[in-house]
């Protein structure tokens, strides 16, 4: 006789086993129509999931973020159905969730088309009209082997075989369509309302350059239509947004396949790179941080005594000279520790903050290659600070005052806060596993910060407090970090005399804002569409000659900004003043300085912002403050294109 707890912490009693759905009933007709899945002692499960003992249950609706991830893993195996009724010869491989959606990989013998997509998402609906009822079917492994060698679909029958263990497996069905999968998935098909086919593109199988091509279909499922026209109406203006369309029109930087995952800097690119470095040295060096500069090749077995190499081996770039192998490295965390260990440290010494633009290579797999957002070479903001376990506290309460101020400048103000735990591969007691976790936990609540914890998404050497910021037009990125770390600094070696005369090893904190400074960039382009805040913009200011009379004003002028420090160039093209102004404009550069017979007689500049605004004649002081104010406020106030 299950008692089911509620949370509300209301119970109900059954005198049998019951599903979900019988509880849902129970409580009301309307959350049974409703109900998409159910949680079961934290697990989520269908709705004909059978309970037979005392459990804490809630149901899942639409409303619920949990309910938005079982619609789009239905939607998925929706998709590959219509798909496999409208090309027979495709066979379906991997159909997971993403963030605001889902894809699955076919293996077509060619590449689907917009047209195929159009149908595609025609037939879906369509099925989802039949509500059609979805079933979940337990079977041996030797059983699912059978059904899916039947069926002609090898890559199941290949992922059935590298599925660890003898544990019995679960499928899907609904109408003819059947698919490997661990579900859980909403009841029927009807409860699919709302979705779009995005694009195809293609994808080799596991995501290895050496294994076939496949054809990749995304798609996007909401829990209703106004939901949805909302996502279409973020992902257009993410387009006109993507980094890589606006970094080629404003010449900022470009990739080429004979460097793939590497960032060609143009010069306009390369000043925004410059500038925000500047930027981020000044601060830590306000921030009590020394910064250091490390090798970029280190004997692998630095890597194999630090962890790396169990963790990351099949990541890093290596290479074999003078009977040596070596790894270009993929982090700068061990290299900070050989640095940390030139010479007896003190507890006096501590907390002592390590800084580094450390330029890393990570081999990734060349499928999931993206721009800037994506790259096999980078450079982080990276710090490690070591400090005596009584030091966590206050270090992650001034980093976290330090993040939340750079944040500020580049105009990010609504943060995201996750804590990530321990990994089920990791290095390190779980005393001193329960003692980071504490600390992180401790120092968010200090700071009245609201949080959400990431079971198993820790570091292989300690837990993490992710920071992530949503930009314009409400996408997320997980950018910041801070990780408390137990365990490297003893596997290579570091010390320090405590107070006591002792040699006590010390806690090593990882910590980054920005990211990658590659990956930064990125956002920020999208971010502000390319129109950069004065303080980040290549060109601060373009003068514009109306005649060639003016030349020599313009000259002038130039000199009197430069020798400020400003970024200002000079056109003297002889070309019309609206031609130039629109092509600066397209450029988006913050200032137009106009110059004309008028403003070399009165010894003004006639100033246009970048918005069209037409700011009116002023002095070059006057338009000097003027600039001088708005770099000072750097990111703070946001600048319209």
């Amino acid at each position: 006789m299950p008692t089911i707890t509620l949370p509300d912490g209301s119970q109900r009693q059954f005198e049998q086993a019951v599903t979900v759905n019988d509880v849902a009933m129970s409580i009301g007709p309307g959350l049974a129509k409703a109900a998409l899945a159910g949680t079961v002692n934290g697990d989520i499960v269908d709705t004909s999931f059978l309970i037979e003992d005392d459990v804490e249950l809630a149901i899942i609706t639409e409303r619920d973020d949990a309910g938005l991830e079982v619609i789009r893993h239905s939607t998925a195996h929706l998709m590959a159905m219509a798909t496999q009724q409208l090309f027979p010869e495709a066979q379906v491989t991997i159909g997971p969730i993403i963030e605001d959606g889902f894809y699955y990989d076919f293996a077509y013998e060619r590449a689907f088309t917009l047209e195929d997509l159009a149908q595609i998402e025609k037939r879906m609906e369509e099925l989802a009209k039949q509500d059609l009822p979805i079933t979940r079917e337990v079977m041996s492994r030797d059983d699912a082997v059978s059904l899916f060698e039947k069926m002609g679909e090898k890559y199941k029958v290949e992922l059935i075989e590298a599925i660890p263990g003898d544990e019995e497996l679960s499928c899907y069905r609904q109408g003819e369509f059947v698919d490997l999968c661990r579900g859980p998935h909403v009841p029927n098909t009807a409860k699919l309302k709302a979705f779009k086919l995005t694009k195809v593109a293609g994808a080799y199988w596991r995501g290895d350059s050496s294994n076939a091509m496949l054809q990749r279909i995304y798609g996007t499922a909401w829990a209703n239509k106004k939901a949805l026209k909302a996502y279409i109406r973020r992902i257009e203006e993410a387009e006109k947004r993507d980094h890589r369309k606006i970094g080629k029109k404003l010449s900022l930087f470009h990739m080429q396949e004979e460097a793939p995952g590497m960032v060609f800097w143009h010069d306009s690119g390369w000043t925004i790179y410059q500038v925000i470095e500047q930027y981020m040295r000044q601060q830590q060096r306000e921030n009590g941080y020394l910064e250091i500069k490390t090798p970029q090749v280190v004997d692998f077995s630095l890597w194999e005594r630090s962890g790396h190499a169990d963790k990351f081996g099949d990541d890093m770039f290596t290479l074999h000279t003078e009977d040596r192998d070596y790894a270009v490295k993929p982090m700068n965390c061990p290299c900070h520790i050989q640095v940390y260990n030139q010479g007896l440290r003190s507890y006096r010494d501590l907390p002592l903050r390590l800084a580094e633009f450390g330029s890393c290579h990570r081999n990734e797999p060349s499928g999931s290659l993206h721009g800037l957002m994506r790259v096999r070479g980078f450079t982080q903001d990276d710090a490690h600070i070591f400090c005596s376990e009584s030091q966590i506290q206050s270090e992650v309460s001034e980093f976290i005052d330090f993040l939340h101020s750079v944040y500020d400048d580049f105009g990010f103000e609504e943060i995201i806060y996750r804590l990530s735990t321990r990994p089920e591969k990791r290095v390190g007691t779980d005393e001193s596993w329960d003692k980071a976790e504490k600390a992180l936990a401790l120092a968010l609540d200090n700071k009245e910060l609201p949080w959400l914890e990431l079971p198993g998404e820790g570091a292989f050497y300690g837990p993490k407090i992710e920071f992530s910021l949503k930009d314009c037009i409400g996408r997320v990125w997980q950018l910041g970090t801070i990780q408390v770390d137990f365990s490297m600094p003893g596997r290579l070696d570091a010390q320090y005399v405590a107070e006591d005369g002792s040699r006590q090893v010390p806690v090593m904190l990882h910590r980054a804002i920005l990211g990658s400074f590659e990956r930064f960039i990125g956002i920020l382009i999208e971010h502000y569409e390319g129109a950069f805040p004065s303080w980040l913009a290549p060109t601060q200011a373009v003068i514009l000659n109306i005649t060639d009379k003016q030349a020599e004003y313009v000259k002038k002028v130039e000199e009197s900004l430069r020798n400020r420090g400003f970024r200002v160039v000079s056109d003297l093209r002889n070309e019309k003043i609206g031609f130039k102004i629109r092509e600066h404009t397209l450029q988006k550069v913050p200032y137009l300085l106009v110059i004309g017979d008028r403003e070399v007689e009165t010894n003004n500049v006639a100033v246009r912002a970048r918005r069209g605004e037409d700011l009116g004649a002023m002095s070059i002081e006057a338009f000097i403050k003027l600039l001088e104010d708005d770099v000072a406020r750097r990111g703070r106030i946001v600048l319209e294109a």
